[in-house]
C-alpha cells in the first residue's frame, strides 16, 4: 500500500515511515525542511520525498491536489508543533502559524482524504492529536491544547458519519502523552513527566490504527491520567495543568 506522513522529517513521523518501510509499504514524506526530509529519507526504503510548507496556504492546496493525483491508500497528518508561554506574550504570527499547520491543513488534507479514499480498499485516515486534546484546556501552551482539541473533535465526529454511512474508511485519532522528539525545542519547554519514545508511539499508533482503534492513547501511565482526569473537576484540572506546565519554564 501506498501511505503519506505529513511531518516525516524526524520523531514520530519519521518513525511512522520506517515501520511502514519495513512492512513493505511506499511511503511520501511530507515536510518543509528538504534537508532533513532528504536525510530522513535515506532511513526509508522504497520512499519518495515532498517538500511543503504546511503553514502555507498555497503549498497545502498543492499538497491536496498531489494526494488526489496518488491517492495513497493511507495518510497520517502528523505535522504540528506548540509554543509555550503565557498567552500574550506569545508572538501572535507564531500563534497563527500553528493554527494552519496544527488544524487548517488537517482539515484541508482530510477532507480531501474523504474525497476518493470511498473508492479504495484498505484506506485509513490517522489523525495525529496529543493528550493535550482531552483535555478541557492548557494553561502556557493554550493555543497548541485548543488546536489538539480541534483534532480530536473533528476526527470523532467524521468518524461517526463514517459508521451511519457505512464507509469502508477507516478513521483513528493519535493521543500521545509526552515524546522524546523535537517538540520540545520547538515550543520552547521541557517534560517534567516521563516521555516515551517516538519508535514505540509510532509502531504502536500504526499497529492499533489497522485494528481499527479510535482513539489511540500509547502508555500506560497515559491512559490511567487521562482516565483519572474524568473524575476531577475543571478548575482543578487546570490548576494541576498549570503546575507541570510551569516546570517547563
Amino acid at each position: 500500500m501506498k501511505c503519506l506522513i505529513t511531518g516525516a522529517s524526524s520523531g514520530i513521523g519519521k518513525d511512522m515511515a520506517i515501520y511502514f518501510s519495513s512492512l513493505g509499504h511506499q511511503v511520501i514524506m511530507v515536510s518543509s525542511n528538504k534537508e532533513k526530509l532528504m536525510n530522513a529519507s535515506k532511513e526509508v526504503s522504497n520512499s519518495v520525498i515532498y517538500v511543503a510548507d504546511l503553514a502555507n496556504p498555497e503549498d497545502v492546496d498543492s499538497l491536496c491536489d498531489y494526494i488526489l493525483e496518488e491517492k495513497p491508500h493511507i495518510v497520517i497528518n502528523n505535522a504540528g508543533f506548540g509554543a509555550f508561554g503565557f498567552s500574550d506574550e506569545i508572538s501572535l504570527d507564531r500563534e497563527i502559524e500553528m493554527i494552519n499547520v496544527n488544524v487548517i491543513s488537517l482539515h484541508k488534507i482530510t477532507r480531501t482524504c474523504l474525497k476518493y479514499m470511498e473508492g479504495v480498499s484498505n484506506s485509513y485516515i490517522l489523525n495525529v492529536s496529543s493528550s493535550a486534546g482531552l483535555m478541557p484546556g492548557g494553561p502556557l501552551l493554550s493555543a497548541y491544547y485548543a488546536t489538539k482539541s480541534y483534532v480530536r473533535s473533528y476526527s470523532l465526529g467524521i468518524y461517526e458519519e463514517l459508521v451511519k454511512k457505512k464507509s469502508s474508511i477507516n478513521l483513528s485519532v493519535l493521543c500521545p502523552g509526552p515524546v522524546h522528539t523535537n517538540f520540545n525545542k520547538v515550543a520552547g519547554g521541557h517534560f517534567s513527566v516521563k516521555s516515551l519514545s517516538s519508535e514505540y508511539v509510532a509502531k504502536y499508533a500504526i499497529d492499533k490504527m489497522f485494528k481499527h482503534k479510535l482513539i489511540i492513547v500509547p502508555g500506560f501511565s497515559m491512559k490511567f491520567g487521562v482516565f483519572f482526569s474524568r473524575f476531577l473537576p475543571i478548575k482543578a484540572l487546570l490548576a494541576i495543568t498549570f503546575s507541570i506546565q510551569h516546570k517547563k519554564r
